[in-house]
């Protein structure tokens, strides 16, 4: 998962950054207001954790602007704020979710994850492409009843490409969701090809069709 992590408090951001560092997650930080917007305007992920009150500004105007500009990010609203009218604000702008503080970080990552299957895969648990089996809380990959073994980042490539399957996905795109945008800085591309051959690789050995096509000058595409 590539997650935002929209917070002022240093140590709640830090922890949480860290918990969902530590299981193999992308995860970037916005501490106001200025940095949150610049990070939206410019980047997309699969779940933004959102607090409500930043310095410089209304972490609801962030909401108002993801909307308006159709973004597809998923956005759980972490917030002191109890009352009915802020959960219903927030839900009715568009938060996939409202999450009270204080709360457990595997409540969290639970809710994150809910909001990444229901947006992604259909709310299931069990991804199911042709020959291709996907348990998503298990990590598991097989090809029919035949186990795939994956590093982390081919099988976060792999479900990205699922997850963006008839469409052509640039070098660029693919390095800045498996890697951040720190990535930014690469002269060179060159690595995503070897985790893609290699991908393949495991996955045509076990007998899965090749759906990992290179559309030349643009970047590749997880055919149908």
């Amino acid at each position: 998962m590539k997650i935002l992590i929209i917070e002022d408090e240093e140590g709640l951001r830090e922890s949480i950054e860290e918990y969902f560092s530590e299981d193999g997650n992308i995860c970037e930080t916005a501490a106001n207001y200025p940095a949150a917007l610049s990070k939206i305007s410019m980047y997309r992920y699969d779940c933004i954790l959102l607090d409500i009150t930043l310095p410089g500004g209304n972490g609801m105007d962030i909401l108002k602007e993801l909307k308006a500009n159709n973004h597809p990010d998923g956005v759980l609203i972490i917030s002191a704020k109890n009352s009915l009218d802020d959960r219903l604000d927030g839900l009715n702008l568009g938060a996939d979710d409202y999450l009270v503080k204080p709360f457990h970080l595997s409540e969290l990552k639970a809710r994150v994850s809910a909001i990444i299957r229901r947006k992604t895969f259909n709310g299931s648990n069990l991804l199911l492409f042709n020959e291709l089996n996907i348990d998503l809380l298990a990590k598991e990959v097989k090809v029919e009843h035949l186990p795939v073994k994956l590093t982390r980042k081919e099988y976060a490539l792999l479900l990205y490409f699922i997850a963006n399957k008839g469409k052509v996905v640039s070098k660029n795109a693919i390095a800045e969701h498996l890697w951040g945008d720190g990535i930014d800085m690469a002269n060179n591309f060159d690595f995503i090809y070897s985790h893609i051959k290699n991908l393949r690789k495991k996955l045509m050995e076990a007998g899965c069709h090749d759906y990992i096509q290179a559309a030349y000058g643009m970047g590749y595409k997880f055919t149908e």
